[in-house]
């Protein structure tokens, strides 16, 4: 980690700029509410417009964009006479279906300034962590970026429900990145960078470069964002960083009126090193979008045999299951501690595992049939936590 230059060396824009952005063929930009709405909930068409104009001379560089953008519970406040943002699921939904349409309509009116297309992306969870649905997902990017087109995507708050939430743009914006094979991610806030303390706080510093997110643990951070306006917070920002970073796409975070500086490759906002490499995108989304819908209790040597052979759990390695889930949903896979080692898509229903534990393949397959004979969880759908 490390922190800015000295006032009297030369201004941040002066400085060389920064190869992980300047590099960058295919960029993912997240936008959260606060940049794009007033505080009364209605959306700024100023903002709107600049924030266009920094992607429109990015596409114009020949960079392709991915816009995530938040924006649409805010934008619905004002047409349903609403003050500030609802806390009950159905009347947030209420207001994303009123203000996705406005939205995206400010958004292609000003793309169409620079003779871009807009195309409308609206995601559940279902949409890419189930096996088909996420190969559709990824397959509709790759079809709109071919075309040309500029994807504007957000969460599909009209029928999200609680439990099937990604919970933030942030999260989703990471996700997203991975999934279109992004060069960059830049997230864009109403605070010009990561600080060490609350931004507030004079004696506060921005760090410049984070290249390991444990150089982290002793930072505070705080909130952030237009009050009753959106729902991130600069915690949401830095998960983010690590679900990108860890899967090896550099991060960028910094203000909204900061994008073209930011988007040129200067000096600006705080700048995440990538860490990790490229993982199989359906397991990024399997280990940071899924919630478990139950445990299944392993021995140790199954224990051993999933972390440190990297295999497939079978049934003879079981000693147990909580919950209720269906085969395909995402469970997670606990030692005899209860702690999760991993998580993966089961190929069985609750109620049959029971009836599985301690088992090797050939007696299921002799007992209840070849049906029976295969793992409990793929290790192709198994991802270590």
């Amino acid at each position: 980690m490390s922190l800015p230059d000295a006032p009297s060396e030369a201004p941040a824009g002066s400085r060389s700029p920064r190869p992980a952005v300047t590099a960058a063929r295919r960029v993912v930009v997240k936008v959260g509410s606060s940049s794009l709405t007033t505080a009364a909930g209605g959306i700024d068409p100023d903002r709107v417009r600049a924030l266009v104009d920094a992607l429109g001379a990015l596409r114009a560089r020949g960079v392709e964009v991915v816009l995530v953008s938040s924006g649409a519970i805010a934008a619905g406040l004002r047409p349903l006479g609403l003050t500030r943002r609802p806390r009950s699921l159905a009347a947030q939904q209420a207001a994303a279906s009123v203000g996705q349409g406005l939205l995206v309509h400010r958004y292609t009116e000003e793309l169409a300034r620079h003779d871009v297309v807009a195309g409308q992306v609206l995601l559940t969870l279902d949409d890419v962590t189930r096996r088909s649905h996420y190969r559709n997902a990824s397959q509709t990017f790759a079809k709109l970026l071919e075309l040309g087109v500029l994807p504007i995507v957000n969460e599909n708050d009209t029928v999200a429900t609680t439990e099937i939430r990604f919970g933030d743009n942030d999260r989703l914006a990471a996700l997203v990145a991975h999934l279109v094979h992004a060069d960059l991610l830049v997230l864009l806030s109403d605070v010009d960078g990561l600080y060490d303390a609350d931004p507030a706080d004079p004696a506060s510093t921005l760090i410049s470069d984070v290249t390991a997110l444990a150089d982290l643990d002793d930072v505070r951070l705080g909130s952030t964002g237009a009050a009753g306006v959106g729902t991130g917070g600069m915690q949401t920002k830095v998960d983010a960083a690590r679900i990108a970073t860890g899967a090896g796409i550099p991060v960028v975070l910094t203000a909204a009126d900061q994008a073209p500086q930011a988007l040129a490759g200067e000096q600006v906002g705080t700048l995440f090193h990538a860490t990790g490499r490229r993982r199989p995108t359906r397991l990024l989304w399997l280990a940071h979008a899924t919630e478990s819908k139950g445990t299944v209790l392993l021995d140790p040597g199954a224990v051993r045999a999933v972390v440190e052979r990297r295999a497939s759990l079978l049934a003879a390695g079981v000693t147990g299951v909580t919950g209720t889930f269906s085969a395909g949903d995402p469970v997670d896979l606990a030692g005899p501690d209860g702690v999760p080692v991993a998580r993966g898509l089961v190929n069985f229903d609750a109620e049959e595992i029971p009836g599985l534990v301690g088992k090797n393949s050939h007696d299921l397959k002799r007992e209840l049939g070849a049906a029976y004979e295969r793992e409990v969880v793929h290790r192709d759908d198994l991802v270590l936590l």
